[in-house]
């Protein structure tokens, strides 16, 4: 199980949460990988940068930066130019982890774009954000408790929820309304949290894709970063791991005037949810558990405590093994992780044959979000997590072939052909999109 310490909300960072541009474990990965472009004129309008109500500029045969079709999400390696210069493709690289899961529909459709619209700052906006802070676009209504009319819910937590729409018309009321209270530690900002979600359209009464449908999974995403429609990002701070939570938003603080086609809710129509709140972990969190010593011919593993890396002792006249090792250092009782999820972990990395620490996630305070499969981290990662248990603390020894071969970062201090050595945390698994980001 994880430790739910307080997440920290560090100088330097609006919100304290993970910022994409952070390294990955030892830094970038070489060569190439997947794009999914969209055209300016979908982006516009889905970025909240045409007027609610107006349509986006058409594109013409221009040749400015603004009119070039831009990048919705990637794995594309940049060219190195820092150990922390890369791209991270949030969510996963593969265009079905993307476009598959009920989250990026809510992180990367028009919720986006209404989260664009509604966040107010008190800097100079860009010229593309000019819609944000006009002062004709509605604001997303104070978040209540309760409401006269509402929905009725019924069914097991941890399953699909009935909802049972009433013949009144929504009021137009933001509602987040604890239906079932949990024990679990309290959500604070920034913290991962895992949910299952049911949806309905009120207006019309169609039940949409969620968590508990036909190849539905839990969804993962950090609380209260404004990545998210409101409707979901305002909702679970100050709950419990545990809870079931009835949320009834109108179009300003789901998918405001443009709806969502691609769930099929209209622009007039409120956002009906029942998430489950299964667990949360604070972004500076590790597992505990009855602790396993390595076999003797892995590293030996000391844990230092708070914001300090672990120390990786290898055993003298270590040699570079052939293929990946894995030891199971604590373990975890979570569901086993799958391909094609993200996982939420701690880990420090060092170089097999002198124990030279090269990066560790633990002094940030940030756990690392990546999607198992997609080569968002080196090979010996996606290999060495599959299978495991939430909740394990795992030590993989991985050959240079599974890890960066001869072409090791610029400047991380891991020699070329070099053997690593990880201890990894696995925090929370399940559909996401990411990491959120920086305000």
């Amino acid at each position: 199980m994880a430790e739910n310490a307080s997440g920290p909300d560090e100088a330097g960072t609006a919100s304290g949460a993970v910022d994409p541009a952070a390294s990955r474990p030892g830094g970038p990965l070489p060569g190439d990988g997947e794009s999914i472009v969209i055209p300016p004129s979908i982006l516009k309008q889905q970025a909240g940068w045409a007027q609610p109500g107006q349509s986006a500029p058409v594109v013409s045969g221009g040749t400015s930066e603004d009119e070039a079709p831009q990048v919705f999400a990637s794995t594309v390696r940049k060219q190195q130019l820092s150990e922390a210069d890369y791209e991270n493709a949030p969510g996963g690289g593969r265009l079905g982890v993307i476009l598959g899961t009920v989250l990026a529909v809510l992180l990367v459709g028009s919720g986006a774009g209404l989260y664009l619209v509604n966040k107010h700052d008190d800097s100079k906006p860009a010229a593309s954000d000019t819609a944000s802070s006009s002062p004709s676009t509605p604001a997303v209504p104070p978040l209540k408790h309760d409401a006269k009319v509402l929905p009725t819910v019924t069914g097991d937590f941890g399953k699909k929820a009935t909802i049972t729409v009433p013949s009144q018309a929504p009021d137009g009321t933001f509602v987040a309304k604890t239906i079932s209270e949990g024990s679990g530690p309290k959500i604070n900002k920034n913290d991962w949290v895992t949910v299952g979600l049911t949806l309905k359209d009120w207006n019309t009464g169609k039940d949409l894709p969620g968590s508990y449908d036909s190849n539905g999974q839990p969804q993962i995403f950090q609380a209260g970063t404004g990545q998210l429609i409101p409707a979901l990002d305002s909702t679970l701070v100050g709950q419990k791991a545990g809870s079931r939570v009835l949320v009834v938003a109108p179009p300003t603080a789901a998918f405001g005037s443009q709806g969502n086609p691609q769930l099929g809710v209209g622009g007039n129509d409120d956002l009906i949810m029942v998430i489950d709140i299964q667990g949360a972990v604070a972004p500076d969190a590790r597992v505990s558990g009855d602790v396993t010593e390595p076999p003797a011919d892995f590293p030996q593993v000391k844990v230092n405590g708070p914001k300090k890396a672990d120390t990786i002792t290898p055993p003298a006249n270590v040699t570079d093994p052939t293929s990946l090792k894995t030891a199971v250092l604590i373990q975890g009782n979570g569901p086993k992780v799958q391909s094609g999820q993200q996982v939420v972990v701690q880990y420090t990395g060092v170089t097999l044959k002198d124990g030279k620490e090269f990066d560790s996630s633990i002094p940030k305070g940030q756990a690392f979000p990546f999607a198992v499969g997609a080569g968002q981290v080196i090979a010996g990662w996606d290999q060495g997590v599959v299978g495991q248990n939430v909740g394990s603390r795992i030590e993989l020894v991985i050959p240079a072939s599974l890890a960066y071969k001869d072409q090791p970062p610029a400047g991380s201090g891991i020699p070329a052909n070099a053997s690593l050595v990880f201890v990894v945390d696995i925090l929370a698994a399940g559909q996401g999109s990411g990491g959120s980001g920086g305000q």
